[in-house]
C-alpha cells in the first residue's frame, strides 16, 4: 500500500494557490454578469413585459435545461463558426461569458421568487405615495426581497466557484488544470486532487461565512 507523500502535497499547495487569481478572476466577473443580468430577468417576469417575458422564459429554459460544460464548448467552439469575429475570444473570457449566462437563469428565479415573496401591500403602499412601480421596486421591493433571496443566490455563488473547474478543458490555467498538470506528471493522484478538494472547501467556508455576517446584517432591521 502506497503512503500518502505530505511533502509532496506541501509542496503542492503554493502552486495552486498561484494559480487561484484566474479562478477567483472568473469567479468574481461571472458573478457580476450573472447577477445583473438575473436581476433584469426577474424584474421582466415580475412586471410581464410583454415579448421580452417569452423571450426570458425560453433563456431561462434553456441555461437550466443543458448541461454547463455543453454550452462552454457551444460557445467557445461552436458560435466562432458562425461569427468569425468570436476567433478573438479567449478561453478565460468564454468560460466567464458562459458562467455568467448560466447562473443567471438561476439567480433571475431567486431574485424573481424573492419579489413575489414580498406582500403587495408594500407596492400598493408604495404607489399610493406617489412613487413609480421602478422607484418603489428599487426603494421598497428589491431592499426586503434581497434577504429573502440571499440564501439562493449564495448556493449560486458557490456552485458558480466549482464550476470553474470547468474551465480546465478549454485551456485555462486555473487550479483545475495545475492540478491535473502535477497529478499526471507525478502520478500523486491522491495527493493533487486532495490538495484541490481542500483549496475549494476553504474557499467555500470563507464564502459561507460571508453569507452569515451578511444575513445578520440585513436582518438587524427585522
Amino acid at each position: 500500500m502506497t503512503e500518502f507523500d505530505f511533502p509532496y502535497a506541501a509542496d503542492l499547495l503554493p502552486q495552486l494557490i498561484s494559480a487561484l487569481p484566474a479562478t477567483l478572476g472568473m469567479t468574481v466577473l461571472a458573478t457580476v454578469l450573472a447577477l445583473g443580468l438575473g436581476l433584469v430577468m426577474a424584474l421582466v417576469q415580475v412586471f410581464q413585459v410583454k415579448g421580452l417575458n417569452r423571450l426570458t422564459d425560453i433563456y431561462i429554459s434553456f441555461f437550466r435545461g443543458t448541461p454547463l460544460l455543453v454550452q462552454l464548448f457551444l460557445l467557445y467552439y461552436g458560435l466562432p463558426q458562425i461569427f468569425p469575429s468570436m476567433t478573438s475570444v479567449t478561453a478565460f473570457q468564454a468560460v466567464t461569458l458562459g458562467l455568467g449566462l448560466h447562473f443567471a437563469s438561476y439567480m433571475a428565479e431567486s431574485i424573481r421568487g424573492a419579489i413575489v415573496g414580498i406582500d403587495k401591500s408594500q407596492m400598493e403602499a408604495s404607489l399610493s405615495v406617489g412613487m413609480d412601480r421602478l422607484t418603489a421596486m428599487r426603494r421598497i421591493v428589491l431592499p426586503q426581497a434581497s434577504r429573502i433571496a440571499l440564501p439562493g443566490l449564495m448556493n449560486s455563488f458557490i456552485d458558480l466557484l466549482k464550476s470553474t473547474s470547468l474551465a480546465f478543458t478549454l485551456g485555462v490555467a486555473e487550479i483545475m488544470s495545475r492540478a491535473q498538470l502535477e497529478a499526471a506528471s507525478s502520478f500523486n493522484f491522491l495527493e493533487s486532487y486532495l490538495v484541490l478538494a481542500l483549496v475549494y472547501w476553504l474557499l467555500v467556508i470563507v464564502m459561507t461565512w460571508a453569507q452569515k455576517l451578511t444575513e445578520q446584517r440585513l436582518g438587524e432591521a427585522y
